[in-house]
């Protein structure tokens, strides 16, 4: 029984089956993870988008909180070739419409020949195929949500692990993952998630020891406020980054960032690190890249398949950042040890202040 429509850009319809009701719209992607089907629905880097798995079956293992990224579901709208009836409740209780029942194969291949596209679903009794079609007129392309930074963020400085021994850290909450702030904690630092809008004065009275860019969706030019911060402490504090961190702090040191075709989504990414010639296998999320690192970075890890810069350092400013998650979830944790050089830099920073 058809009862869902997903138009595309350029105005294919491809019939489906309604598991979650409603309209939505967003920009089209795939993952090809084949677990962790919670984590990723709860990353903030998903919002605006839909969300297709290439992996054939979500929800095998249930749904379970302790997963979550985030409070809440971020993709706009689920494509998947069968959704287990424990994910379908929990995309209803968010209010996220969901299809299933349709050639999840054609539609990756689709986005890999064509590139992440536009999208409009509409899903449940009495929809017809122009209702798919308004929304997906209505669909606006990723770089156009200039305040998409507002939806993801911290609506205010939270604190954890106050009183920690190690650093203080502040991340500047683009749409950070949970695990993001957990890998900090376990290591004893002190993390104060700030809001992407922070300004300079209010990060300078906190004085941490060292600015961290969270990962978050969109275009990384759209967060002017995290590029403006990278540049007023560049020099003056260590600063990382991870996913779009990286690209932020590019962007701040007089870099080049620009959107891929269909990005990079999923826990098998290899990445190749330039000093040590070592390969590990990473969990990505992202659709835009470093086009041109500038004068002021080194790229020091690349992506196996395309040669994007996966990893920039400037040892002498003290700057880290990651293209890919160190921190995994879902995928595997051959990076964590990112998470321990950030908080060497700044116990290296806090001597030398001391000293």
């Amino acid at each position: 029984m058809t009862d869902a429509y997903v138009a595309l850009e350029g105005g294919r319809v491809v019939e489906a089956r309604a598991r979650s009701p409603g309209t939505t719209r967003g920009e089209l992607v795939f993952t090809t993870a084949y677990t962790g089907y919670e984590e990723s629905l709860t990353d903030p880097s998903y919002e605006e988008q839909i969300l297709t798995f290439s992996y054939p079956l979500i929800g095998n293992y249930g749904v379970r909180e302790e997963r979550f990224e985030s409070d809440r579901v971020h993709p706009r709208g689920v494509v998947a070739r069968d959704l287990t009836e424990d994910v379908v409740e929990w995309l209803e209780e968010e209010g996220v419409p969901a299809v299933d029942k349709l050639d999840t194969r054609d539609l990756v291949t689709e986005i890999r020949d064509s590139g992440a596209m536009k999208c409009g679903i509409a899903a449940g009794e009495d929809v017809t195929e122009q209702d798919a079609l308004d929304e997906l007129e209505q669909c606006e392309h990723m770089s156009d949500h200039t305040e998409i930074g507002d939806q993801v963020t911290t609506p205010e400085t939270v604190v954890y692990n106050e009183d920690g021994d190690g650093p203080d850290v502040a991340l500047i909450d683009c749409g950070a993952k949970g695990s993001i702030v957990s890998s900090l904690v376990e290591r004893d630092a002190t993390v104060h998630l700030m809001p992407h809008d922070t300004t300079e004065e209010e990060v300078a009275e906190l004085d941490p020891d060292v600015l961290f860019v969270s990962n978050g969706p969109g275009d990384p030019e759209n967060f002017e406020e995290a590029n403006e911060l990278v540049d007023d402490f560049v020099g003056e504090k260590p600063i990382a980054g991870i996913c779009l961190g990286q690209q932020v702090v590019a962007n701040a040191l007089g870099g080049e960032t620009e959107k891929m075709e269909f990005g990079h989504r999923g826990v098998n990414q290899p990445v190749r690190d330039l000093r040590t010639d070592r390969v590990v296998m990473t969990t990505q999320n992202h659709g835009y890249t470093v086009a041109d690192p500038g004068d002021n970075l080194e790229v020091t890890q690349i992506n196996v398949n395309d040669d994007t810069p996966e990893g920039l350092e400037n040892d002498e400013l003290d700057i880290i950042t990651r293209q890919y998650h160190p921190e995994a979830n879902p995928g595997p944790n051959d990076s964590k040890s990112f998470f321990d050089d950030v908080l060497a830099m700044a116990d290296e920073e806090s001597v030398a202040t001391t000293n």
